[in-house]
């Protein structure tokens, strides 16, 4: 019987899809893209390649599924996070440390993330907008915050787009950092100082 709209089909499609897309992830987080073969994504789903085919057209295709997969819970995680934060500070500490603690759990969709990242900059029109928007999506979330507290005089009078893509950014090198250089590090230390920095930069003064 449908449940909400959908079919038991439609229930067990994705969950067969969630499997692929898991399973690919570890795949390509060891082996890169090039390297990456359906065969491999097959082994470690635990079905036969043809069951692949059934649900996506070629790697590329689940290459970009679990990236979008991934995206959508980091933009999902994150304006959770910014929505329950009652003062701009803290919306950019709870965005600097959610993403932290996020790739800190997900190590191996941060490499594909990662690695991925270059195309999104020099090659924007290789990928589908989907993907694209949660990019984006991620740097908007917290630009709508910073142009709210800035109408409202409570930091300097930053422009909210540029000052958006600069957290992200020293997010991102900070993530880089702690994932590629030295994981041992204290997530809510090294978010602090980060956040530190930032909010002197852009507070009143």
């Amino acid at each position: 019987m449908p449940w909400q709209g959908r079919t038991k089909q439609d229930v067990l499609s994705e969950v067969r899809c969630a499997e692929i897309l898991d399973a690919a992830r570890g795949v390509f987080a060891r082996k890169g893209y090039q390297a990456a073969t359906m065969d491999d994504i097959a082994a470690a789903t635990g079905v036969g390649k043809g069951t692949l085919y059934l649900y996506y057209r070629s790697k590329r295709d689940i290459y970009l599924a679990a990236l979008e997969r991934g995206l959508r819970a980091v933009c999902d995680i994150t304006a959770a996070a910014l929505d329950t934060a009652p003062t701009l500070e803290e919306k950019i500490r709870a965005f600097v440390l959610t993403k932290v603690q996020f790739f800190d759990d997900h190590r191996d969709f941060y490499r594909i993330y990662h690695a991925e990242f270059g195309n999104v900059v020099a090659h924007p029109s290789c990928l589908p907008p989907s993907v694209k928007q949660l990019y984006l999506g991620q740097v908007q979330q917290l630009e709508h915050a910073i142009e709210a507290a800035r109408d409202e005089g409570r930091i300097r009078p930053v422009d909210p787009g540029k000052a958006a893509f600069a957290i992200f950014e020293i997010t991102r090198g900070l993530i880089a950092r702690r994932l590629l250089a030295d994981p041992s590090l204290s997530a809510e230390a090294e978010g602090a100082f980060i956040v530190d920095l930032i909010w002197k930069g852009i507070a009143n003064r």
